[in-house]
């Protein structure tokens, strides 16, 4: 199953300032995720931002929230993207059957929203080095069960490739000056 940029949207889960900070290698998620978010940018994949419970979390941190311009959050308490009504009613009006995560943590809300998005139809992308949990551990049994449940998981640069589909453009190489 190939994964295409005309049916996909992604979803950056709950990247916020006071959660962010105690997250296991926080400033090596921080750069996966800009080069992900600035190709996603270049293929014009829509993208989708979460934030959980926002008065105790905190906003987006700045070097992520800078790339998404133009991307309205929608706060949420549930761990599942998919339990908050606007997130999932969005969703579903996308032509998108592929559903592009990364963001924190591992093992609750993106392995919950995985899960839903599944039950729901849609084919989840998990961004395994653009997604983190504070226990390293936690990360590892997460990614374990996705795969037990038939969720696709991939690293950003090979995902940015197979939306490009082709070298020569200048979308590849853009793609290709992110990835260096």
């Amino acid at each position: 199953m190939r994964i295409e940029k005309e049916q996909s949207i992604a979803v950056i889960i709950d990247v916020q300032e006071r959660l962010f900070p105690h997250i296991h290698e926080s400033e090596k998620l921080a750069v996966n995720l800009q080069i992900l978010i600035e190709g996603l940018n270049v293929l014009q994949v829509p993208i989708k931002v979460t934030e959980q419970y926002k008065k105790g979390l905190g906003e987006t941190i700045p070097a992520i929230a800078n790339l998404l311009t133009g991307c309205k959050s929608v706060e949420k308490t549930a761990f599942s993207c998919c339990d908050e009504p606007a997130f999932l009613s969005d969703i579903e009006k996308k032509p998108a059957k592929f559903v592009i995560l990364a963001g924190i943590e591992s093992h609750i809300c993106v392995l919950q929203t995985a899960l839903d998005l599944k039950a729901n139809g849609f084919q989840p992308v998990v961004v395994e080095d653009c997604v983190a949990s504070r226990n390293p551990e936690n990360k590892r049994i997460a990614i374990n069960r996705m795969l037990q449940e038939g969720i696709t998981v991939t690293s950003y640069e090979s995902l940015l490739f197979e939306l490009c589909r082709m070298a020569g453009t200048d979308q590849f190489k853009a793609i290709s000056k992110l990835v260096k």
